[in-house]
């Protein structure tokens, strides 16, 4: 329980902390829970950090897409791509780019470079979660040497 307190804590420090834009630990979280956290409410996990930041950063017309879609990367193991064409087709669906075609294409080019960092993020933050924590199990599982 102390450990899930403390991912909760250091992403919620990630999101507000000055980064580059979308380059967070979010959608890491997000797969991390999804894999190993099996109970019923885990998917509170990265809904709350997501929720819990945005509320001191800042909730816009976009928020609900973000955290609907942070839902879906717990429960279907999807990701980046995932979030990017549904938080833009959100951003596109609240009047930000005309309601159009090229209103849409427009909103997703602009958003590339948000994707980039989403994508970059999600893969470094993953190494790192997933890897840390087998290694991790594995140390803490190994027999203590013979003397």
């Amino acid at each position: 329980m102390l450990a899930i307190l403390f991912l909760i804590i250091f992403t919620i420090i990630t999101r507000i902390i000055p980064h580059p834009p979308n380059f967070t630990p979010l959608i890491a979280v997000a797969l991390f829970s999804g894999v190993y956290f099996k109970k019923r409410f885990s998917f509170l996990i990265p809904l709350s950090i997501y929720v819990i930041s945005d509320l001191i950063l800042g909730v816009s017309d976009v928020s609900l897409f973000c955290w609907i879609t942070i839902v879906f990367i717990y429960s279907l193991g999807t990701s980046s791509i995932l979030f990017f064409l549904i938080t833009n087709f959100g951003v596109w669906l609240m009047g930000w780019y005309p309601q159009n075609w090229q209103g849409l294409i427009q909103c997703y080019i602009a958003a590339l470079p948000f994707f980039r960092n989403t994508l970059i993020s999600a893969i470094l933050y993953t190494a790192v979660l997933f890897g840390g924590y087998e290694f991790l199990l594995k140390f803490k599982t190994q027999p203590e040497p013979s003397k």
